[in-house]
């Protein structure tokens, strides 16, 4: 900054001897203009200052907004984050309960599996060992005259052999009164030595006689289905003869 000069005049003598009187000190002639300059200046450094200082403020106004912005984001988006994870840890944990319930069903079932195989064989082993019994029973019991009954379920020719390896032959019925006999003597259904295994549709018994009598229920023999051997069923009580395959399984009735 300028600073103002001051002259001081005390006066002087002339060549008379009179002095002239003093003088104020005068300014310099740009004075005036210096000042208005510094004035300009000042002022135009205090509105770039206050314009600096507005823009400063906008700034850090403009970044905590932004920063707010962000970080309310952050914090929507880590919240939904977390309820997907305890979705999923629901779902996972129910899907765990899920699991071990099965699991826990299928040692069940395994074991009632291994229970019930166990029983079966069980009761298998009593089936075929009644039927051993009740074999013998009947060959002892049901040996009325020369007639036994095979209780052991046999395919046609099995059946035959059956009676064969006991001195007979499977049974031939050629009256009336021995059908009647048969029928309550036997209530399941058994082969009889009645086939047309030699020659198609010639029903011929064991000893090779010619059937001249027979029992059939309605509608039978009907052939069908290669139907070449003959049982006597248990669903009529006189006329129950019905020729159906020689590989069925029935019970054999026997004769000497």
């Amino acid at each position: 900054m300028e600073s103002d000069i001051y002259y001081v005049n005390f006066g002087k003598s002339d060549s008379k001897g009179t002095t002239s009187p003093p003088q104020l000190p005068s300014r310099p002639k740009d004075h005036g203009k210096a000042k208005k300059s510094r004035e300009s200046r000042c002022l135009v450094l205090m509105a770039v200052g206050l314009v600096l200082i507005c823009a400063l403020q906008l700034v850090n106004s403009s970044t905590g907004v932004l920063q707010f912005i962000m970080i309310t984001e952050e914090r929507d988006l880590l919240k939904t984050y977390m309820n997907t994870v305890e979705e999923f840890s629901q779902t996972i944990k129910s899907l765990q309960d899920n699991y071990n319930d099965l699991i826990n069903e299928k040692d069940q079932l395994q074991k009632n599996f291994s229970s019930l195989s166990q029983k079966k064989l069980e009761l298998e082993n009593k089936v075929t060992s009644l039927r051993v019994e009740l074999n013998e029973a009947y060959e002892r019991s049901y040996q009325l005259g020369s007639i036994f009954i095979s209780v052991e379920l046999k395919n046609w020719y099995e059946s035959r052999q059956y009676c064969r390896n006991r001195g007979g032959d499977l049974i031939i019925i050629n009256t009336e009164e021995k059908q009647s006999f048969i029928t309550t003597l036997v209530t399941e259904g058994a082969w009889i030595g009645l086939s047309d295994i030699q020659l198609e549709g010639k029903m011929t018994w064991v000893d090779n006689s010619t059937l001249k009598q027979g029992f059939w229920e309605l509608g039978e023999p009907n052939n069908s289905g290669n139907e070449d051997c003959v049982e006597r069923r248990a669903s009529r009580p006189f006329l129950n003869w019905n020729d159906i395959p020689c590989s069925f399984l029935r019970q054999g009735i026997c004769e000497k």
